[in-house]
């Protein structure tokens, strides 16, 4: 008799170990789910799919603050790929030179009415100029804020019987403003000039 008991007293904690393990083993498997379907969570708001032309794409999200040099260098390029890209057109010379100055300060402003007073638009149009600029580099200093920038460019100056070549050096600080679609990059350029605008060769057409 005593022995049954012993055997029923042994199956009991024998019982109670296995339930215990049991238990520990259902929360370790609950825990880890719980935190892979967290995980999976994260990494699926960081994908977003986008449909173009019946392919399906996938964008993945990073932090804004990353690409801020680039997204400069890009701003600084846009900027003086609308202030210097002219055609001997009214028309189209305003509605570059407006595009150039949603991302500028009065800087730039004064530098367009300096043009104007002068009779420079008027000259091109009168002539049927064109002018093109290629930006070769531009060299951010993210260091530092608002970020100092300086761009290296070519001018193309195309009349009729020859094409004039320039170098452009140009130099501004750039702060960070509201996004919108005429200033997608967020930044506002600040004590722009011009450093540097001389020809470099003048070949005949």
């Amino acid at each position: 008799m005593f022995r049954s008991l012993k055997n029923i007293d042994s199956a009991y904690q024998q019982t109670k170990t296995l339930a215990l393990l049991f238990m520990v083993l259902c929360a370790f498997v609950t825990g880890y789910s719980v935190y892979a379907s967290q995980r999976s969570i994260r990494d699926a708001q960081g994908h977003i799919y986008v449909l173009a032309q019946g392919n399906l794409l996938e964008a993945v999200s990073h932090n804004v603050k990353d690409n801020r040099p680039v997204e400069a260098q890009d701003h600084v390029k846009r900027f003086h790929e609308f202030f210097f890209t002219l055609d001997p057109d009214a028309k189209a010379i305003e509605h570059n030179v407006t595009q150039a100055l949603f991302l500028a300060d009065e800087s730039a402003k004064r530098e367009y009415d300096n043009f104007k007073e002068s009779g420079y638009y008027n000259n091109l149009i009168q002539a049927n100029i064109s002018q093109h600029i290629t930006v070769d580099s531009v060299t951010i200093n993210p260091a530092t804020y608002p970020y100092y920038a300086k761009c290296y460019a070519t001018e193309q100056i195309i009349r009729s019987s020859s094409v004039t070549t320039r170098n452009l050096v140009s130099e501004c600080y750039l702060r960070d403003v509201s996004r919108s679609s005429n200033n997608p990059h967020g930044f506002l350029m600040e004590r722009w000039h011009v450093l540097q605008n001389i020809d470099l060769s003048t070949q005949p057409r």
